[in-house]
């Protein structure tokens, strides 16, 4: 009988080892500009690096966490996409019919496969590659960003702006030195989800765990009620307020939180507020939770108070109807209604 053909795996070598850390950017208020600067959409999805061995693929978080379980058909995509031995930095997003879907990368975040199966069929992730650290047994991050861009320019051919409909998709992110293009995907990709610009000196370097580039992102301010809050770790002040928005009927919706105060000041708020507790709050809208699997240990107890503070924040993106991240108490608006806060002053149109 004849013997069965030994099947050989592809086995390659990597310049170095995961994991890795990215590198980061610090936020600016204004695009740069001037010589050497090149600018990139900031993609709004998980920030992932990619070990690609041959046909094995590694996925890791900015964080270390692997990701590869999460999104089982960017495997064979990245394998198929990325050269045996490339070290890729990029971002995982989701895409439909008007563009990101940062909720539905949330919801890859499950304990269940099957659940886990069930999405990766219905909402498909993509993977945008917007650096090249490693080839083969070449370590690529002392090179210039710009010698390593044209690597990715040989593996990929040309760029793609975000697309709107669904589909598993490995791309190389754009990329511009011209500032009144920079400018322009600044205000004209908001509406596909994108959430502002990564400007990169073309001369640098990768710095992995270094803030050396710079994001800008969208910066806008908004009128919210009061609707509860949260107590400080110490019990003592206010840890964080509970922020609200009506809708077209009426109905307050918690919209996210702000907690930039200094210690003096949670205590002092909290003084204010007590007269203004109550037994419920956010009747009929949507309300604070219990905890969660993101912060299961965490004490998310809330006071509900009487919606009749009003103060003014500041944002950078909104996730659906709720604010991204925690927002930044500008002042107090004693002049505004409450029920002049509505969420048509926050939400952005899609498509």
């Amino acid at each position: 009988m004849a013997s069965r053909p030994k099947r050989h795996y592809c086995v390659m070598v990597l310049a170095f080892q995961p994991p890795l850390d990215p590198m980061l950017a610090r936020l600016k208020e204004e695009i740069p500009k001037g010589e050497g600067w090149l600018y990139e959409p900031k993609w709004d999805g998980f920030r992932a690096v990619v070990f690609a061995a041959g046909d094995s693929i590694e996925m890791f978080s900015r964080d270390r966490k692997p990701l590869g379980r999460y999104f089982p058909e960017l495997l064979p995509a990245l394998t198929a996409a990325l050269p045996a031995g490339a070290i890729a930095d990029g971002e995982i997003v989701i895409t439909g019919g008007h563009g990101l879907e940062f909720d539905s990368l949330l919801q890859r975040i499950h304990p269940a496969a099957s659940r886990i199966a069930l999405l990766a069929e219905q909402t498909p992730a993509s993977f945008v590659v917007f650096d090249l650290m490693g080839l083969g047994e070449h370590d690529l991050r002392s090179q210039p960003l710009a010698t390593r861009r044209e690597k990715l320019h040989g593996i990929f051919g040309k760029p793609q702006l975000p697309s709107t409909g669904r589909g598993t998709n490995v791309t190389l992110t754009p990329q511009t030195s011209d500032f009144d293009e920079a400018s322009e995907w600044f205000i004209g990709l908001e509406s596909l989800g994108l959430d502002g610009l990564i400007a990169k000196q073309a001369g640098a370097p990768y710095s992995p765990g270094e803030r050396t580039m710079v994001k800008i992102k969208h910066r806008r301010t908004a009128d919210c009620v009061v609707g509860g809050y949260r107590l400080s770790k110490s019990k003592d002040g206010v840890g964080s307020l509970l922020l609200g928005l009506y809708d077209d009927e009426g109905t307050l919706h918690l919209v996210g939180h702000t907690s930039s105060f200094k210690a003096a000041e949670r205590r002092d708020l909290l003084q204010t507020l007590k007269p203004l507790e109550k037994e419920t709050g956010f009747e009929g809208g949507r309300a604070p939770g219990g905890p969660s699997r993101w912060a299961a240990q965490k004490d998310q107890s809330w006071v509900p108070l009487d919606p009749v503070l009003v103060c003014e924040v500041s944002y950078d993106y909104m996730q659906g109807v709720r604010f991204r991240h925690a927002t930044r108490l500008l002042r107090w608006r004693d002049d505004k209604e409450p029920r002049a806060c509505t969420l048509d002053q926050v939400l952005v149109s899609r498509g």
